[in-house]
């Protein structure tokens, strides 16, 4: 295949994914859809007499459904649904493993067209299988940090409301309805889930479940804590406010100090493969000793392991706990 054909191969799907990253539903649309979708529903069952059961069953046929329904048997799965739940995808299990497997098809094929390789094309399909759980896990990071962000603001509300005369209910509600996302939706959902009558522990308990914050399990356990033994709770949940804030204060200063660290690894680790690419690509055929070889292929093994290794060493470097 010719370069100018690989180059408007390349094109083509940076095209179609940019199309899609631009045309896609925002948060707004995708709630009216949801609504619109339920009273439609509703009004079929009404009409056909349906029941919420075989409406159930309806979806369950969805094969997507049926995918992650299957997938839940594996451990892996179980970890990938906690990942979804922590960062809040509308994405199912099903569609998630679809996600991997087609950008797992997209990159290996490009990086066959481009290397002539079934090694690095192989490669490169790892690569492509592995993007959608990154993404995953950096909107989670993005979800995280804006909570433990918003999180002292919010304690700080709640002692104010406590000392004006107000119960912890109207201090919950106080906070779902001033503090930024996606603090607030969590917090709306704690107060929903208490006017349902779900006990006020349990509904903490399962907000610590949605959200890993150390700093929202800290407060979740200061409240647990009064509750059970007495005391003034403003008070501890100044104190709270004050160690949070000089915790997040901490840790943005330890990842200012350790970018460089995160820089040079990412640099060392992507610069062989990027050169290497860009070398066959402008002179196909320039490394093909290099694959087909048995000491070159012996070389590549090796190289890529210590490049793993130096990777996984910077990154232990520069992973200062807080």
């Amino acid at each position: 295949m010719s370069l100018t054909a690989i180059t408007f191969l390349i094109a083509l799907v940076l095209s179609f994914c940019i199309l899609m990253l631009a045309t896609r539903p925002t948060a707004s649309s995708k709630s009216a859809q949801v609504r619109l979708t339920t009273i439609r529903h509703s009004i079929q069952a009404q009409k056909s007499g349906t029941n919420g059961a075989e409406l159930e069953a309806e979806g369950e046929r969805n094969y997507v459904v049926r995918l992650g329904d299957f997938l839940q048997r594996y451990s892996f799965a179980k970890k990938l649904q906690v990942l979804l739940i922590h960062a809040d995808s509308s994405m199912s299990l099903g569609g998630t493993v679809l996600a991997c497997a087609g950008s797992a098809v997209v990159c290996g094929l490009l990086g066959f067209l481009l290397l002539h390789t079934f090694l690095l094309a192989g490669g490169a399909a790892l690569v492509g299988a592995a993007i959608p759980y990154v993404l995953l896990r950096m909107k989670r990071g993005r979800r995280l940090k804006a909570f433990n962000t918003a999180l002292p603001d919010a304690i700080d509300l709640m002692a104010r409301s406590l000392r004006a005369g107000h119960s912890m209910n109207s201090s919950i509600e106080l906070i779902a309805e001033q503090s930024p996302e996606p603090l607030s939706s969590e917090f709306v959902q704690v107060y929903k889930q208490q006017r349902l009558g779900l006990h006020f522990r349990d509904a903490l308990l399962q907000m610590g479940g949605r959200i890993p914050s150390r700093d929202l399990q800290f407060l979740i356990t200061a409240i647990l804590v009064q509750k059970e033994t007495g005391g003034d709770l403003t008070e501890i949940l100044d104190r709270a406010a004050h160690v949070i804030r000089d915790r997040v204060r901490i840790e943005g200063e330890v990842r200012t100090h350790t970018a460089q660290g995160r820089l040079t690894g990412w640099i060392l680790g992507l610069l062989p493969v990027i050169m290497l690419a860009l070398l066959n690509i402008v002179s196909p055929g320039y490394s093909s000793v290099l694959f087909h070889d048995p000491t070159g292929q012996k070389l590549l093994y090796a190289g890529g392991v210590l490049i793993v290794l130096g990777g996984l060493i910077i990154r232990k470097i520069v992973d200062v706990q807080v």
